[in-house]
């Protein structure tokens, strides 16, 4: 096999395997084989589906061969971060807690991939019920950044980031109550998408806040998003928060002229609220100013201060968070690691009448938004304040909050982090594009444009691209 493969685009694989280039049976044994070769030091994955992945492999194969292919998924391994229920499969939630939890049947999300003729790799690692954060008094490790094992990969979809960075898989599902999706793909230098409030059912994914879970994909670029997004996006019924606007092409701007697209810059996100790394700073402006060489019109817009979004923020999910775990934490507290058992009790505090209030000042932050918008296309700002920091370091207390990511966790809207450059010690960094409610395509449209513009989609962490040499020289 090329073993270029490891680096290659979901639509790049996928065009392979429809043509018969590629074996889907290849493609996931090379994956299995890579995740053998470099877990050991990423800990991304805490359950790999060797055998039944194989098997799914297989049977996509010979639907392929039998002229049934179903779509640009079919045969693609796709991680799942292990908040995802999988029938007969253990969903652990990264918690001694659930260390034995085994669901009877898919969530929505897992059965329209399988729908979709997706290969299930395994189960990725991921902050302790996706909040505790990257910890070591866990019965699995942190997952670790692939650009540098020191280093944090960002989470609660930490395992996604990792695997989806390093070319263990194509791509992986994340969620995202506060930035979880994003601020992976900010420190592991991908693509991940927070789409539009409901759009992708959250039925059979261990709850953390009802009014601010969201699931989203993490891919090497933004097309590839948009392709696991034309599966994942379907309403479902038996999930209050689901939602049908009616189809929907995420694909249709990829590739396309963002001439005359009126860009949002949030300024004082990044120049007042919160201080800013000053290579994040370039970053975002050089980035700026390529989409303005393009066509693009820059605007300054002023929102509330980021802040508001991220109190609130915290306010909210913690209530809820605690709503869901209140008799877990009664009954089993020492089955939960500390800062998990720590975020969790803090909505223990919270008064009912803060929780109120915080649920109507939600509503004029979005009124606010929604007025902002309808001058421009789509908002941007840096998705985090800084590079990656040092695993275990809790970016989560003490200090200014290193992401950007809350604020559409508040609004509801799409919000798209992809890499828009490197620092110079060779670190990703990343711009965030928020759009309005359901515009996910045009989000998308320009996540696509800023990684074509900005060519960063060409680089890999020095550990895959060593591993990908080493493999070559042993094949010679």
């Amino acid at each position: 096999m090329d073993t270029e493969l490891h680096f290659h685009s979901i639509a790049a694989l996928s065009r392979l395997i429809r043509t018969r280039q590629l074996s889907p049976v290849e493609l996931t044994r090379a994956c299995i084989a890579r995740v053998k070769a470099l877990d050991g030091q990423l800990d991304s994955f805490i359950l790999l589906l060797e055998a039944a992945a194989l098997a799914e492999a297989q049977q996509a194969e010979a639907e392929i061969a039998a002229g049934k292919w179903r779509g640009p998924l079919h045969g693609i391994p796709i991680g799942l971060k292990d908040i995802y229920n999988t029938a007969g499969i253990a969903t652990t939630g990264h918690s001694a807690l659930f260390r034995d939890h085994v669901p009877q049947e898919d969530a929505t999300s897992v059965r329209l991939l399988r729908e979709a003729g997706a290969v299930m790799l395994g189960k990725l690692a991921t902050w302790e019920f996706a909040i505790g954060g990257s910890s070591f008094d866990l019965p699995w490790p942190p997952a670790r950044n692939p650009w540098d094992t020191a280093l944090d990969p960002s989470g609660s979809s930490s395992g996604s980031g990792a695997a989806v960075a390093a070319g263990l898989v194509p791509g992986a599902m994340g969620s995202d109550t506060g930035g979880s999706i994003r601020g992976p793909a900010a420190w592991c230098g991908i693509a991940g998408l927070k789409p539009t409030y409901g759009l992708i059912s959250r039925r059979g994914i261990l709850p953390l806040s009802f009014s601010l879970d969201h699931a989203g994909p993490m891919c090497w670029t933004a097309e590839d998003c948009a392709l696991m997004m034309q599966a994942l996006a379907q309403h479902d019924p038996l999930d209050p928060g689901s939602t049908d606007p009616g189809p929907i092409d995420f694909s249709a701007g990829i590739g396309g002229s963002i001439a005359g697209l009126r860009i949002g810059v949030v300024r004082h996100f990044f120049e007042t609220d919160v201080a800013c790394e000053p290579e994040v700073l370039a970053a975002t402006e050089a980035t700026l100013q390529a989409l303005q060489a393009e066509g693009a019109v820059l605007r300054t817009v002023s929102l509330a201060p980021f802040g508001e979004y991220n109190a609130l923020c915290s306010l909210v999910s913690r209530s809820e968070s605690y709503a869901i775990h209140e008799n877990f934490l009664r009954e089993s507290p020492e089955l939960y690691g500390e800062y998990g058992r720590v975020r969790l009790m803090g909505g223990a505090l919270v008064r009912a009448a803060d929780y109120i209030n915080a649920q109507r000042q939600r509503a004029r932050l979005v009124a606010e938004a929604a007025a902002v918008m309808r001058d421009v296309d789509v908002l941007v700002f840096p998705t985090s304040r800084q590079t990656a920091g040092k695993l275990g370091e809790d970016s989560m207390i003490g200090g200014p909050q290193p992401f950007f990511n809350r604020a559409f966790n508040v609004l509801g809207g799409p919000a798209l982090a992809v890499c828009n450059g490197f620092s110079s010690a060779g670190l990703p960094i990343s711009l965030q594009i928020g759009g309005r409610p359901f515009e996910d395509a045009l989000v998308l449209k320009l996540g696509d444009a800023v990684e074509r513009i900005m060519a960063t989609r060409g680089r890999r962490p020095a550990m895959a691209v060593e591993a990908v040499a080493a493999e070559q020289g042993a094949a010679a």
